[in-house]
């Protein structure tokens, strides 16, 4: 048994996991997991540069992180960056201080690194499953890119395209400086188009269509299943491995697309850094299920966080 510690820094949260992993069994025994809110990736699609504002608010949220690395002593440390902090122009700001805070340099990965990790935190509980057929397209979508891995026992294809529910939301989605509440049908069209566009752009490298159960990762997905299951508060146990069906994600997502800023707001498991960028997030979760034709979408709260702790232990 090892403890381990891994830190997911993505484009609208950070996240931490502290677990005692036990390779022999595949399992991971959590004692520590954790999500912040810090929107690392405000404005990056604009400016190409991480605003001051949102490298404060990342580096508190790893001063917190920090002690609680150290109250549960884990023996070995991860820091996994994504899609943000691959397009900045200043992303050496970001490294130096994660650098001093935790005492590791953060890896910003390539998108087929994401892809891989994303794929074995999904995967590994589903080994010996007869109700999942194989091969398994997962889908992780962030707020800056969505990674797309079609693989069974191992990875066989995987793309990262730059399509995620802030990345779209700032693009499509705010007009002097403020998100459209609710948005217009040409803003959503135009969305909708570029998510597009992204999908034929992951389908040059990737055999969506091969995949016989799809498996949708992060908070967009995890939102849309506690949504759907009409949860009073979100509830991870009953979030993880929950199904949604098509029908059910394409209701909530037009429900999303036409509610105002203080009706989404008002949803009991919506998290409040999620309201601006739900809308998004759940056209793209639609859009990949249209264009491969999944009936459903099975949620996994285990993800590329879990990935990277398997790559520590």
């Amino acid at each position: 048994m090892t403890r381990v510690a891994a830190i997911d820094c993505g484009t609208n949260s950070i996240r931490l996991l502290v677990a005692d992993a036990h390779p022999e069994t595949g399992e991971l025994t959590d004692l520590d997991r954790r999500m912040t809110i810090v929107r690392l990736g405000q404005g990056v699609d604009r400016t190409g540069r991480l605003a001051p504002e949102a490298l404060e608010r990342t580096f508190a949220a790893c001063r917190e992180y920090a002690a609680v690395i150290k109250e549960h002593g884990a023996e070995r440390l991860r820091f996994v960056a994504t899609s943000a902090s691959r397009d900045a122009e200043n992303r050496d700001e970001f490294v130096r201080g994660v650098l001093d805070i935790l005492g590791v340099e953060p890896e910003v990965i390539t998108g087929d690194q994401e892809a891989a990790f994303s794929f074995t935190g999904a995967t590994k509980e589903l080994t010996g499953r007869d109700d999942l057929a194989k091969p398994y397209l997962v889908v992780d979508i962030g707020g800056g890119s969505t990674e797309f891995v079609v693989g069974d026992d191992r990875v066989r294809a995987a793309r990262s395209v730059d399509v995620g529910c802030v990345r779209m939301t700032e693009r499509h989605l705010v007009v002097d400086g403020a998100v459209t509440d609710p948005p217009t049908e040409e803003q959503i069209a135009a969305m909708r188009a570029d998510i597009e566009a992204a999908l034929d752009l992951a389908e040059q490298s990737v055999p969506l269509h091969e995949a016989r159960t799809l498996v949708g990762l992060a908070g967009s997905v995890t939102t849309v299943s506690a949504i759907a299951q009409n949860l009073p508060e979100y509830d991870s146990a009953r979030i993880h491995h929950s199904r949604v069906s098509r029908d059910r994600v394409r209701e909530i997502t037009e429900r999303l697309l036409r509610s105002t800023h203080a009706e989404r707001a008002a949803v009991p498991s919506m998290h409040p850094g999620r309201v601006d960028v739900i809308g998004a997030g759940a056209l793209v979760l639609l859009s990949i299920m249209d264009r491969i034709g999944a009936e459903e979408v099975v949620v996994s709260e285990h993800d590329i966080l879990d990935g990277i702790a398997w790559s520590v232990a």
